[in-house]
């Protein structure tokens, strides 16, 4: 999925590293290992000075395996994927799906190393490197990685847009352990460029990616459901999944809690509600008639 075209010729991938670069580099680390090798056999030359000449060769051929194959291989290892002379070029061996190489990448590289670099003085890697797409040699092939660079202008890490509110835990039951890291890295270049695609070539290339995660999960299309706002969905999902196994209670293959204890449940504070008393009914008090003076009306004679 790493060889994934968009509209614009412009591949949804790494950044593979072609031959002037990888060259420069393979000489820097061949200058430095030859050097090491040079002192290695001087020092072997005195040590094994008294023993017969089969001794010797095996014990040349030793270092020679030791210091041109051995010392390679444990710097890729151990660097993952950096060696002096990438290192200087700005270079990097790394899996197809972008991920970091372990020793069975560096141990298929460094064997092939033998034949296709040391043996025919780098002619087969080159021709390999031309041949190819992305410009892997026959120990890239084998051990399925691939020679990136790494100090590319401009290159920004864009985050991956949020799903729509309407689809947010619809995915929560989905079964992501069959998903390979090629198609989650390519989904992840789309939806970060979706904005950047001609919309007919972007919506093209949605349905596709959607299609492949259908048919990894197993499980039904979504009726209704849009291909980019599904992608967007399951990334969430699978983010959200990511962050509960390294931040969640418990750890993930165990029952055992993390050392502290898990919050106690929100209670509402019970207010004392004061007694209604009915209330009684007053009777109205006697009207009391006014008292007029006798003999008169009450009202004020005029003046």
């Amino acid at each position: 999925m790493s060889d994934l075209v968009t509209g614009d010729a412009v591949v949804l991938g790494l950044r593979p590293a072609r031959v002037p670069s990888r060259a420069l580099a393979f000489a820097l680390d061949l200058f430095v290992y030859l050097t090491g090798y040079l002192l290695v056999s001087v020092g072997l030359l005195v040590a094994t000075a008294s023993l017969d000449d089969a001794a010797a060769a095996a014990v040349t051929v030793a270092s020679f395996v030791l210091v041109l194959v051995g010392i390679p291989i444990a710097v890729e290892t151990l660097s993952h994927g950096k060696s002096l002379g990438k290192l200087a070029c700005g270079l990097r061996v790394v899996r197809e799906d972008g991920g970091p190489i372990r020793f069975r990448h560096a141990l298929v590289r460094g064997a092939m190393g033998v034949v296709e670099l040391l043996a025919t003085f780098g002619s087969v890697a080159c021709i390999a490197s031309l041949v190819s797409a992305r410009g892997r040699r026959l120990g890239d092939v084998f051990a399925g990685t691939l020679v990136i660079r790494e100090r590319v202008p401009g290159a920004r890490v864009m985050p991956v847009p949020p799903p729509p509110p309407w689809l947010a835990g619809r995915f929560a039951g989905l079964d992501l352990s069959a998903v390979p890291d090629g198609l989650w890295l390519a989904v992840r270049q789309y939806l970060t460029r979706m904005n950047q695609l001609d919309p007919a070539i972007g919506a093209a290339m949605a349905a596709k990616l959607a299609d492949e995660l259908v048919l990894r999960t197993g499980a039904p299309p979504p009726a209704g459901v849009p291909a980019a706002a599904y992608l967007m969905a399951v990334v969430h999902e699978r983010q959200s999944r990511d962050a509960a196994r390294a931040f969640g209670h418990h750890r993930q293959g165990g029952g055992d809690s993390l050392p502290y204890a898990a919050p106690a449940p929100y209670v509402a504070p019970v207010v004392p509600v004061a007694p209604v008393v009915p209330a009684v009914p007053v009777a109205p008090a006697p009207e009391v008639a006014p008292v007029r003076p006798p003999g008169g009306s009450g009202f004020a004679p005029p003046s």
